[in-house]
């Protein structure tokens, strides 16, 4: 059994209503703060409209009128266009992301047996030919023969060995 406690199901369903209960809560409450802001924009931008009843009165209303929406369309323009140099940008390098992975698979390698001096003339070229013979770099070592190794080789045949020792085997008969 496990140490840990585990919820029932009655448990798990009411903390989920809960959650989704506060969730909504949230949900609602950032929407009235959204629509506030935007009464408080529109306000700001746009004062409520009082119509002058003399033809110049409404004239220079309009003209009014007219430049504020000549500067309005001006932001809204460069707005527009630094948006669209952003998404072209990331539509780019998403393009080269996506050509970076199909392009450079990486291959399972596989193990080559090799000796160093194909191994030199693979990443040399034949040009340079470089012979690895390590044991030619040795120290040459005399070895010293001791006396005992010079008796037991002189020893010579073995049918020679067991002639003599037959003659001690016929002294131990008789």
């Amino acid at each position: 059994m496990s140490s840990e406690k585990r919820l029932s199901a009655r448990r798990k369903h009411t903390l989920k209503s809960c959650m989704l209960a506060v969730a909504n809560t949230l949900l609602e409450a950032e929407a009235n703060v959204k629509v506030g802001e935007r009464e408080k924009y529109l306000a700001e931008k746009c004062p409520p409209l009082e119509l002058p009843y003399s033809k110049e009165e409404l004239t220079a209303l309009c003209e009014k009128l007219h430049e504020e929406v000549g500067v309005s369309e001006e932001e809204r323009y460069c707005i527009e266009f630094k948006l669209n140099m952003v998404l072209n940008e990331v539509r780019d390098l998403n393009i080269k992301i996506v050509d970076l992975r199909g392009k450079f698979k990486r291959p399972r390698l596989k193990k080559v047996r090799m000796s160093a001096d194909a191994m030199l003339k693979a990443l040399l070229g034949s040009k340079h030919t470089v012979n690895m013979d390590l044991r030619a770099n040795l120290k040459q070592v005399k070895k010293e023969v001791k006396e005992e190794d010079k008796q037991l080789r002189d020893v010579g045949d073995w049918r020679k060995n067991i002639e003599d020792k037959s003659d001690r085997k016929k002294m131990f008969d008789s």
